[in-house]
């Protein structure tokens, strides 16, 4: 619960970011978050939506899960070197920590991030 507007910081889901956000969901804070850099045209992204919100389920609070569509988020996905999507980058104090290229189940999905935590 927020301490300022009482609001949930944790709804059991992914958070979209993007330019707006991405500094203070993902760079700013102590919590590990697990970005997706996915694009709607791509279908092993699109496949792998359910996946990751079972994650978000999962993990949170312990790990923060965010979206981030390269479509409009061009320059986040260069500077992180986003090649092909979809890609996950686990982000610890701020910084890639851990990088998973293509689409993967729930179960390695819950293994990788945990391994890498």
């Amino acid at each position: 619960m927020c301490g300022r507007c009482r609001n949930r910081l944790f709804e059991g889901h992914p958070v979209e970011v993007g330019p707006g956000n991405f500094s203070a969901h993902v760079l700013k804070t102590t919590l590990p978050v697990l970005v997706d850099f996915w694009a709607p045209w791509c279908g092993p992204c699109v496949a792998m939506a359910p996946v990751f919100v079972q994650a978000a389920e999962r993990l949170e609070p312990r790990v923060r899960l965010g979206k981030l569509n390269t479509e409009g988020a061009g320059e986040i996905a260069a500077r992180y070197g986003i090649r092909a999507i979809p890609t996950m980058i686990l982000f610890k104090n701020g910084q890639p920590a851990a990088r998973q290229a293509g689409a993967v189940n729930l179960q390695q999905l819950l293994q990788w991030v945990n391994t890498n935590l």
